[in-house]
């Protein structure tokens, strides 16, 4: 394989972290004893070798006894293996389990932890699909690691276990061509060690390409199962422009490109077996036709000729590992390569969050929010919004305006300390609550009491609290049905995932609430009593709105907008405004 010691290094970096942590002794234990069953296995190999002499000779000499005996020697043995193989997947598959939710949940920690996923998003790293990484990539990683790995093992002591027999048995079969006996000491081995590094070389040079075909196969497959998925959760949108058509070609394209590799895979898939299959039926016959002259000799009989065949194949079967596995070890070095990729994209994102020039969000201050020196960019490094000695007063309702793409919504995730391009500081009261309500709201799949509370935990406010605040935003028949389950941001229109939106605020009443056109697909009448409704519940709330709507004045008292100047714009002050009772 291309690049083999890195690709070691990678997978030692991304396996060892397991065994070294607080389910070490869990793992290690299985690990321990998937590999002593597999040593057990070889032995029990070496015991089936020396029984072929034992039982050929039986038959050769027509011994009965000796017959029977084998047989019923031959069922044990083969009781034996039987159960040992059935625990040995059994550990190897609780072993696979417990490593694999392990990792999923580092990946899903690292991941989420303080808005990673959000930058990973923003830089646009290589690690595209983060879902397939820390599902189908995380199985395989773990599954082809220990499959590889334990058979690596096995062939490793297989070959010290019957190199030693097959040595002797070169020594006690001497070769004979011709009619000539030659005495080469070990010319067994020998025959078997430059058959398996020949099929190696060919193997290698005929099957390198699956590394990288396979790569491109998991991303082609991601690619096109996360547009199917973008086409359903925007079935209503792609129905209402009569989007059909084109969704079905720009998919066809996508599944083109799974094709068109797949093609090349199979291609280069047809290549490889075609010489493995030969490889192996040639390894079959092969130890006999080096064999078979000192038996018709009669330097050896039947049993040590078959004995001779078998231990020929275990050293040739080891020594050919790589190309019985080659088809998996491509496979695995592609894995390897897109988690890699995943972990140096999480790595990545975490450095913005901690680069020397960014963001800097400081809890202290008297109850304002205060921003001092704030630049924002965009990720290209272009200005957007600068914003310096400016506060948004405790208790105070701010309306903030200004021109489409003027960074308002950025100036927003700024404040919640997501927004990691950009130089100065923002800063927020120590302890202080904040609460952003996008314009599309998340709510996750499940309850609708969960998808009200979250973030909190399902449970964190009474039915009665829920049902009564669903009635005050207007949202009645909803009240009736918080326990039932669904896919909220599929099944209510954006108007009432705005209402709800609103509703959770209500529930959480955060010290500062950040409205980014919170109420923009409701009409002007449920926009002003959403707003009085906030005004009454959540009286201690500090509350910045971004909106357009002159209807909006009369629910804030102060207005500050986002002006042009030159490549960027500047927060100020639009005036004081006078409150509508």
């Amino acid at each position: 394989m291309n690049n083999i010691r890195p690709t070691l290094a990678t997978v030692w970096r991304i396996a060892a972290p397991y065994f070294r942590s607080e389910d070490k002794w869990a793992g290690r234990g299985l690990l321990v004893a998937v590999i002593a069953i597999e040593l057990f296995v070889v032995y029990l190999n070496v015991l089936q070798n020396q029984w072929n002499l034992r039982f050929y000779n039986a038959l050769q000499d027509y011994n009965w006894d000796s017959f029977v005996y084998e047989i019923l020697y031959f069922t044990v043995l083969a009781t034996v293996y039987t159960v040992v193989v059935v625990y040995q997947l059994y550990l190897n598959q609780w072993l696979q389990i417990r490593w694999r939710r392990w990792m999923t949940a580092q990946y899903l920690g690292d991941w989420l932890h303080q808005a990673n996923h959000y930058r990973m998003q923003l830089q646009g790293d290589a690690a595209d699909n983060p879902d397939q990484r820390m599902t189908d990539d995380v199985k395989l990683f773990v599954d082809r690691t220990l499959n590889i790995g334990l058979g690596l093992l096995n062939s490793i002591v297989t070959l010290a276990s019957f190199i030693a027999i097959l040595w002797g048995l070169s020594n006690a079969a001497p070769l004979h061509l011709f009619g000539q006996e030659y005495d080469i000491p070990g010319y067994l081995v020998w025959g078997a060690l430059i058959y398996s590094v020949l099929g190696t070389i060919l193997t290698h040079l005929i099957g390198w390409p699956l590394v990288g075909i396979d790569f491109k196969q998991q991303q082609y497959e991601a690619d096109f199962r996360f547009n199917l998925v973008r086409v359903r959760e925007n079935s209503e949108q792609i129905a209402l422009l009569h989007g059909e058509q084109a969704e079905r070609e720009r998919l066809l394209v996508r599944f083109g490109r799974v094709v068109e590799n797949w093609l090349a895979i199979m291609s280069r898939t047809k290549k490889i077996t075609a010489f493995t299959q030969s490889y192996s039926q040639a390894a079959v016959i092969f130890p006999y036709i080096l064999v078979a002259p000192a038996y018709f000799a009669k330097k050896i009989q039947l049993g040590g000729m078959m004995q001779t065949a078998s231990a020929f194949a275990q050293v040739q079967g080891a020594l050919s590992f790589f190309i019985s596995a080659y088809r998996q070890l491509a496979e695995w070095q592609a894995v390897v390569n897109r988690l890699d990729g995943f972990e140096n994209g999480i790595v990545t994102a975490r450095k913005l969050a901690s680069r020397s020039e960014r963001i800097r969000v400081v809890e202290a201050g008297d109850g304002a929010i205060d921003l001092k020196e704030l630049a924002l960019r965009l990720p290209n490094g272009t200005p957007l919004v600068n914003a310096d000695a400016f506060r948004f007063r405790k208790r105070e309702r701010t309306l903030m305006t200004g021109p489409s793409g003027s960074g308002k919504s950025t100036l927003f995730r700024a404040i919640a300390g997501i927004w990691p391009f950009g130089a100065g500081s923002v800063t927020v009261p120590a302890g202080a609550s904040l609460m952003m309500l996008p314009q599309r709201p998340y709510f996750p799949v499940g309850s609708l009491q969960g998808a009200i509370e979250y973030p909190a935990s399902e449970g964190a406010f009474t039915a009665k609290q829920i049902a009564d605040t669903l009635r005050a935003v207007g949202l009645p028949k909803l009240a009736m049905q918080i326990s039932e389950h669904g896919h909220w941001n599929r099944t209510l229109s954006l108007g009432e995932q705005q209402r709800l939106g609103i509703a959770r605020a209500l529930l959480h009443a955060p010290q500062y609430l950040f409205l980014d056109e919170a109420t923009a697909s409701l009409d002007e009448p449920s926009e002003k009593a959403l707003y009085r409704l906030i005004q009454e519940r959540l009286p201690e709330t500090t509350l910045i709105s971004i909106g357009h709507r002159s209807t909006l004045d009369a629910f804030h008292q102060r207005n500050v907008a986002l002006t042009g100047d030159g490549d960027r714009f500047v927060l100020q002050d639009a005036g004081e405004v006078a409150e509508t009772p």
